[in-house]
């Protein structure tokens, strides 16, 4: 129904690079691969011109990935790699370490490892070629490594939010008198249809996981607006138990 205000993944992005591909990575079109591979391999003591660079192993890709509320530093998470230049598949690939920034510039995570595509594609350009699903967007399964954690304060809260989910009058107002009711004293209000705030009760000051705990074990009964829903193709009407008919006229044919 809602969801305590703070406690939200945070999203994360990088640039890197995939190797391993069987001729399947960018061509020479893609300049900014060849120009990432130049500059990674003067990194590791290799000097070469990015214009004598002829591979096709190689492909620039996009990393992503959602950093989880309360993560902590070694914990791992998956990554999506989703191909930037025109690379045909990026099966069989591996993801080099890449590291994944915030929008506040700080890289949170670093992501490496072998990718898992979920398509496959073969015989394109024969004719009869088969593809499924898209190979150029693959998955690194607990692939990306927390390196920074974010501060909460979790712990130290006097007063909670929590928003719902779909705003109604009627579903905020069941939930602080929900609330109130289980511990047998004025502890939420609801300031609009969309927020409900909790104030943490100083039996629970410091234990907030327990309280938070408690709350989410209460049954609320959301509203439910009266719908009709009609579907044409089957002849099917379903109604909700909130509609009612008045007095109406019928004409058929």
């Amino acid at each position: 129904i809602a969801s305590l205000k703070g406690v939200r993944e945070n999203q994360l992005v990088g640039y890197g690079l995939v190797v391993g591909l069987d001729g399947t990575g960018d061509g020479k079109s893609s300049l900014f691969t060849l120009q990432s591979l130049s500059s990674m391999l003067e990194k590791m003591g290799v000097t070469i011109d990015p214009e004598d660079l002829k591979v096709k192993n190689v492909a620039a890709v996009m990393v992503t990935a959602d950093l989880p509320p309360f993560a902590r530093s070694g914990s791992r998470i998956d990554s999506l790699v989703s191909s930037i230049g025109d690379a045909k598949n990026l099966q069989g690939g591996t993801l080099l370490l890449t590291p994944l920034k915030a929008p506040n510039g700080k890289v949170y995570a670093v992501a490496q490892g072998p990718l898992s595509t979920g398509g496959f594609s073969f015989g394109k350009g024969t004719g009869s070629g088969v593809q499924k699903n898209f190979p150029t967007v693959g998955r690194v399964v607990g692939g990306a490594l927390i390196e920074r954690e974010l501060p909460s304060g979790f712990g130290d809260q006097e007063r909670m939010t929590f928003a719902l989910h779909t705003p109604d009058f009627t579903t905020a107002n069941r939930m602080a008198l929900a609330i109130n009711t289980a511990f047998s004293q004025s502890l939420a209000q609801a300031p609009d249809a969309g927020t409900v705030q909790v104030q943490v009760p100083p039996l629970y000051r410091g234990r907030n996981v327990e309280f938070v705990a408690l709350l989410e074990g209460l049954g609320v009964t959301p509203d439910a607006v009266s719908r009709v829903i009609i579907n044409e193709r089957t002849g099917t009407v379903i109604m909700g138990e909130n509609v009612r008919l008045s007095t109406i006229a019928i004409a058929h044919g």
